[in-house]
């Protein structure tokens, strides 16, 4: 369309006529330009309209000026479509109500933007479900669901999304508003029956019959044989013939109980050529992916490729001997049947991140989107695959393919260069061959996630001319003014435009991490976002840590997803444009509470806690910096300063003035109480106790006991238990001198020339030990020593050393002390695994030790919300406590008298002892106490 707007008044018209949120600043823009795809559109505005009456009104003004719409849902579409150059409509924030739920019926009545797992969840106890379950379930909106036909792993049995649709209710471009329904064109637009019934013959037989046509516009679907269908014709449009309001969707009857049958192959092709065999056994789902796809693949049987075949039934037995029919019927090198719903939540996490893990190889190098998706007859599948794969080699490129085997759609990240001239044409050249092989096999374009920018251009391989035509003319009786989605699916923009690489520098960026995963490139780090938005999950009790900021407030700009595009955008310099000073990265960064949740959450393992400390050394490099960096983020030479005076000075800070006046100069937020210093610091406990002059135990006996400055000057009383309970173990715990520091809180606040000035001292003073096992008690410390020190210093090797030193106060018991038996404490356990525990250390030997010692029960997960100095920080009390909240405080809450409150990080104790009023310990201090009890009682006992 042609673009006649005047931005400024239509911000004042929209201002005007919309009671939602109108945004057209630079963040709003920036969050919006990218979806999951390799696609970069800029929007003009960011419209969030609170109700239908709003999406008209948004509409109307937008037609007036002359303005292109994009609907958005979560922002997971793969093929581009979810971006726009004018105003973007997000339709998340507040049209997220589920209306009616009539379960006699089996019809739910929903609002776009509505996530896929929260009407799933409203479904739950009625039996019911819908149906449709892309693996984006946990942040998918059904508004986008409609838009891209989407389907996910459960086709087999229940089908696409526009099987599932009842009624729908359209405004159009311009704002008037339509129902669709199937049997009736009275509320058509004004000339589709004619359309239809003028091409009767090309819409029977233009389309092929497969389970996973998706691409183009369902024309057949206005056949009279089939209805006609206006709902179904309107799914998979792609936000190109309007706005979805409401939706009344179908939903089915979920089996009480699952089993999982894991059919091993000796590759993928026999894995896609056995699939069709499984389908008359009636499945939910037959789900494929290859060795390449599957990093660790401890729990699956033998075999280079695997199927995973799901099975449901009235009673647990019922599934069970479903699956094992199905197991004996395959001809498979080796399976398993899976019942343990924990164990299929495993092996079904595998298959639900690989859009996001199948963008890195298994050396590091960078996959990227664009034929994620083709389909083909499922008894074309295995001959498909052959000729992808030959097809990769001649192009010299490399993929991942898995997805739907039994209904013979392939999704695939192929290691494309699309920041080259030459990379971008070979693309282009492999794309074009790509679709006539597709096609070649009696195939779709797509079979998922719709056409886009992706693969819209080469639709006409597929359909032809004339239909390809057809479809121009349908996308003009909806939308005769073009502003729809304009550049989707009719009369589309080239595949190679408006990459969303061409806009990052092209040389490397001047970084202080070494970012070894990423060749040393800054950009590549930001690049390993690609919007599969898991960042975005709601809170469940096993989605893990990320993103706790997001789930507090609900805005994109919280988000790791948003803040990596803030990044992106501040490296391309169109929208964000002062770099690193930028103001709206450092205010979307100001939430991120350095958890490194993303660290290991994030199927790409984007690092956002990295990036953050990154950013705000640039940001704040020769300017002032915020009070509580030069306080907290300095917290190690404060608190040696202070160790003399402990008595006084915490004496002084319960003077409610002084101690108001000190958190007001210090930046720290008035709702928070000052920490207690410890009269007598763990060290100069060690230096008393070696003058006692106790014998040290042999060689190969000794290990180094990290005084971390929160055990240092904090909390004592945990390195003491820790000395307690090695030397039960048989060993010696040495303290390894004084001056060595990990450097944690200079690196969370971003002072990162300090931070490796700490660290060389540290390396320097450590000498002889240096290499040997290192046993640290306060997580956050010990994931500094992990990952932030030899990403800092990746020129010395001592840092390397020291890294592979470390080990947690259980990871250290079983590997050396392995026959130890820990006292028995017998009771339960609830508490918090740190967030940096989680995601950089692990906490697999905790588990362990733990049921050694008898506590029972399961420690939360998630973050605690201090996070170090980021809860103490003057204006973070809100989110801080929020984020408490969560998990951590209601699992305090519900627990039994007697139960042992566990926390092995400082932050957590804090956390639980000043929102919870309740005291939590080490798991250090529970085991030393075990041990005094186990020492006084009578012999015998």
């Amino acid at each position: 369309m042609a673009e006649r707007h005047d931005h400024t008044a239509l911000l004042r018209a929209l201002d005007g006529a919309v009671r939602g949120e109108v945004e057209s600043d630079a963040t709003a823009r920036a969050l919006n330009t990218m979806d999951a795809s390799n696609y970069r559109r800029v929007p003009l505005a960011v419209v969030a309209p609170r109700d239908a009456d709003d999406v008209a009104a948004a509409l109307a003004v937008c037609r007036a000026h002359g303005v292109p719409v994009v609907p958005r849902g979560g922002g997971t579409s793969i093929a581009g479509q979810a971006t726009g150059t004018g105003v973007v409509l997000d339709l998340t924030r507040h049209l997220r109500r589920i209306t009616a739920l009539d379960a006699e019926s089996r019809t739910a009545v929903v609002q776009p933007g509505v996530v896929l797992d929260e009407l799933r969840a409203a479904a739950a106890p009625h039996g019911l479900t819908f149906g449709p379950d892309p693996s984006t379930h946990s942040r998918c909106t059904l508004g986008g669901m409609i838009g891209n036909n989407s389907c996910g792993a459960h086709s087999v049995a229940w089908g696409t999304t526009a099987d599932n649709i009842h009624a729908l209710t359209v405004a159009r471009y311009g704002g008037d508003t339509l129902r669709l329904g199937r049997g009736r064109w009275d509320s058509a637009p004004a000339g589709l029956r004619e359309l239809a019934g003028g091409h009767l013959a090309l819409l029977r037989t233009g389309f092929p019959e497969l389970p996973r046509r998706i691409s183009g516009y369902a024309l057949d679907a206005l056949l009279p044989e089939r209805g006609p269908d206006l709902a179904r014709a309107f799914c998979g449009s792609e936000g190109t013939l309007g706005v979805v309001t409401e939706a009344t969707v179908r939903l089915v009857e979920t089996p009480r109980a699952r089993a999982l049958a894991v059919l091993g192959y000796a590759d993928e092709s026999a894995a896609a050529e056995a699939a069709p065999g499984l389908l008359p056994y009636r499945p939910l789902t037959v789900e494929g992916m290859a060795a390449d796809l599957v990093r660790e693949p401890a729990g699956l049987p033998r075999g280079a490729a695997w199927l995973l075949v799901e099975t449901g039934g009235g009673t647990p037995a019922e599934a069970r001997a479903h699956a094992e029919r199905i197991l004996r019927a395959a001809d498979a090198v080796d399976g398993a049947v899976v019942t343990d719903p924990a164990g299929q939540r495993i092996l079904w996490r595998i298959r639900e991140d690989a859009a996001g893990t199948a963008t890195r190889m298994a050396d590091g190098s960078e996959a990227w989107p664009g034929w994620e998706d083709c389909a083909v007859p499922p008894a074309r599948l295995g001959p498909y695959l052959r000729d992808f794969r030959r097809l990769l080699a001649e192009h010299g490129l490399r993929g991942t393919p898995y997805g739907h085997f039994g209904e013979g759609c392939i999704h695939v990240r192929i290691d494309f260069d699309l920041l080259s001239t030459d990379g971008v044409a070979r693309f282009r050249r492999f794309s074009e061959e790509l679709a006539t092989l597709v096609v070649a096999h009696g195939g779709s374009l797509s079979g998922e996630h719709g056409d886009g920018q992706a693969r819209a251009e080469l639709l006409p391989r597929m359909y032809g001319d004339e239909l390809v035509a057809l479809f121009g003319e349908f996308k003009d009786i909806w939308d005769p003014d073009g502003g729809m989605n304009p550049g989707i699916l009719a009369r589309p923009a080239r595949l190679d435009e408006n990459l969303r690489f061409e806009v990052l520098p092209r040389r490397p960026v001047d970084v202080v991490f070494g970012y070894p995963h990423d060749g040393g490139d800054f950009s590549a780090a930001v690049r390993r976002c690609v919007g599969v938005a898991k960042c975005r999950t709601a809170q469940t009790p096993d989605t893990g840590v990320m993103c706790p900021s997001f789930r507090v407030t609900g805005e994109e700009a919280h988000s790791t997803r948003g803040r990596a595009r803030l990044l992106h955008e501040m490296l391309a310099g169109e929208i964000v444009t002062d770099g690193w000073r930028s103001e709206e990265v450092r205010d979307a960064l100001d939430l991120c509470l350095s958890c490194k949740g993303c660290r290991s959450d994030c199927p790409v393992g984007v690092d956002m806690a990295t990036y953050k400390a990154e950013f705000l050394h640039h940001h704040y490099r020769r300017r002032r910096r915020p009070a509580s960096h030069y306080t907290m983020g300095r917290l190690p030479q404060w608190l040696r300063l202070a160790a003399p005076f402990a008595g006084v000075l915490n004496a002084l800070a319960g003077i409610s003035p002084l101690a108001t006046l000190t958190k007001r100069l210090a930046g720290i937020a008035p709702e928070r109480t000052l920490p207690v210093l410890a009269r007598k610091t763990f060290t100069r406990w060690v230096r008393a106790r070696r003058r006692g002059k106790r014998p040290l135990l042999p060689d190969g006996r000794t290990v180094t006991l990290w005084p971390d400055t929160f055990t240092d000057h904090l909390s004592p009383e945990v390195g003491r238990a820790a000395v307690r309970v090695l030397e039960a173990a048989g060993r010696t715990a040495v303290h390894p001198g004084r001056g060595v520091c990990c450097g944690l809180t200079y690196v969370s606040t971003g002072q990162l020339d300090r931070a490796r000035k700490v660290m060389r001292r540290t390396l320097d003073r450590m000498g002889a030990s240096l290499g040997d096992p290192l046993v640290v008690l306060e997580p956050s410390c010990a994931a500094t020593l992990r990952t932030d020190l030899p990403e800092l210093l990746p020129d010395d090797p001592r840092a390397a050393r020291l890294a592979a030193s470390v080990r947690t106060l259980a990871q250290y018991l079983e590997e050396y002390a392995p026959d130890w038996q820990p006292p028995r404490l017998d009771r339960p356990a609830v508490g918090q695994t740190h967030c940096h525990q989680h995601a950089v250390l692990g906490d697999a030997a905790e588990r362990r030790l733990r049921e050694r010692a008898g506590l029972t029960g399961e420690l939360s997960g998630g973050c605690c919300g201090l996070a170090g100095n980021f809860g103490f920080e003057r204006g973070h009390w809100e989110v801080s406590a929020a984020c408490a909240e969560e998990r951590l405080l209601p699992s305090v809450r519900g627990a039994a008298p007697g139960t042992e409150i566990l926390a092995d990080g400082f932050s957590c104790r804090t956390q639980l002892e000043q929102l919870g009023g309740v005291r939590a310990r080490h798991l250090a201090e529970a085991l030393a106490e075990g041990l005094d009890e186990a020492d006084a009682r009578p012999y015998g006992d």
